[in-house]
């Protein structure tokens, strides 16, 4: 399994991730500081995913994130709302929300994914209760098009952050 870190040094030119569960892992302690309040505290402890994406914008990678989600939106999807602009947009990830309702007619991939220069796709896996599992990555064409494709349509279809209200 390659990490993620090497998948995006080696990125060139674009890497886009889906995103569909509507919790991740609620013991992170980004999440603990912001449900205790200190949405600070919370940016704070994600600033190493920020300046790994703003390493890899400056290189001229372009990244694109679309968070499928269901409404109302869980506790843990407003958590990701409300760091979106001190984590993500900071760092010059562009960011899109999905509502699931209009998702339905979308092949959707079944498990969250990075999409890397249209040539790698990296799976995420999780448990039912949000915590991480495993990642495991294909260079396969048509698995890589298949998500390539309905990333297309999720970005298209998607609300820009500073559009969707929750």
């Amino acid at each position: 399994m390659t990490e993620f870190g090497e998948l995006l040094a080696k990125c060139e030119h674009t890497a886009f991730k889906l995103e569909f569960r509507d919790q991740y892992m609620t013991g992170d302690p980004g999440y603990l500081a912001w449900e205790a309040g200190d949405l600070a505290e919370a940016v704070r402890l994600y600033s190493e995913w920020t300046a790994t994406a703003r390493t890899a914008i400056v290189r001229g990678v372009s990244m694109r994130r679309v968070r499928v989600v269901s409404e109302p939106v869980s506790t843990y999807i407003a958590f990701e709302h409300a760091v979106t602009p001190g984590v993500n947009l900071a760092a010059g990830e562009a960011i899109r929300w999905l509502p699931r309702h209009l998702a339905s007619d979308l092949a959707l991939p079944g498990n969250d994914v990075w999409v890397f220069d249209d040539r790698m796709v990296q799976f995420c896996h999780f448990a039912g209760d949000g915590a991480w599992v495993s990642n495991d990555e294909t260079d396969d064409p048509a698995t890589v098009a298949l998500c390539s494709s309905a990333f297309a349509a999720a970005w298209d279809r998607a609300i820009d952050h500073e559009g969707y209200r929750i």
